[in-house]
């Protein structure tokens, strides 16, 4: 967490600083594990400041503030990050303020609350060499189902760990692979080079169907309370989950119990009924 749905909840939420222009940049002191800032903090002030917002993207599981330069501001949340409008749920864990004028928002921040997410300024060719097609596949929501399984089908990893390396689709992470994969009827352990062609089918439409669901709810807050929205609210699709962290209880299309298996280290939720191997 955050993946697409709640990266792309954050985007639209700030999308009324388009237009504004970027004051000063402040950088908190906090005694808590640094996020990762590039360039150097006096640089990345030179790059933005003065610099008109023109557009608010997304890339992958990152927030992108586009400039009137060749500049683009990206904010990479990675486990507990938050892009807000609003303030935050603690001071402590407060990284970076964006001061803006000619705008309804004073500011933008980016709050985490763990340290791992990042916060770069960067030029175009700075873009392409860490995040260009070499490094990211496609996004989730413009993958067609023909790519997806001319990048998938000859591998013998799992379909469902396949799903997260964000190099073959960019966006899905360890929640949303187990609830495409329930609703298109796809054994999380089966491998990419036993999925017949139509099931390939199956897969992507899930997957927008999940994801797209996902985004109108706002995303998902789970029970550890960390993801919020650019208002700092909770998202809603947690109650729609249909498998991810219900093991025990009853499969919301079957009646099976939920299961729960280890692969790559993460946690996979399914039904044994739905999903058959």
């Amino acid at each position: 967490m955050p993946e697409l749905p709640e990266v792309e909840t954050m985007r639209r939420g700030i999308e009324g600083i388009v237009g504004a222009c970027i004051e000063a940049v402040e950088f908190h002191r906090t005694k808590c594990r640094p996020i990762q800032i590039a360039p150097s903090k006096t640089t990345f002030r030179r790059r933005v400041q003065g610099k008109e917002i023109t557009f608010i993207g997304r890339l992958g599981k990152r927030v992108q503030i586009h400039t009137d330069s060749d500049v683009t501001i990206t904010l990479e949340p990675r486990m507990t990050g938050l892009v807000l409008v609003t303030d935050p749920p603690t001071k402590q864990h407060l990284r970076v303020t964006f001061a803006l004028s000619n705008c309804e928002h004073d500011s933008f921040s980016f709050w985490d609350r763990r340290g791992l997410g990042s916060v770069h300024a960067l030029n175009s060719q700075e873009m392409d060499k860490r995040w260009g097609p070499h490094k990211l596949g496609p996004d989730a929501l413009v993958i067609t189902a023909e790519e997806l399984r001319a990048r998938l089908r000859d591998s013998r990893r799992d379909i469902k760990v396949a799903l997260l390396d964000q190099k073959v689709v960019a966006g899905i992470g360890n929640l949303y692979a187990s609830e495409i994969l329930h609703l298109a009827k796809i054994h999380p352990a089966t491998r990419c080079n036993r999925v017949a062609k139509k099931k390939w089918a199956a897969i992507h439409e899930a997957m927008l169907a999940v994801l797209h669901t996902a985004i109108r709810y706002e995303g998902s807050t789970l029970s550890d309370g960390t993801y919020r929205n650019a208002l700092n609210q909770d998202g809603s699709y947690q109650n729609e989950h249909r498998v991810y962290d219900r093991t025990d209880t009853p499969c919301l299309t079957c009646g099976q119990k939920i299961k729960r298996i280890v692969q790559a280290q993460r946690s996979t939720f399914f039904c044994p009924s739905c999903q058959k191997k």
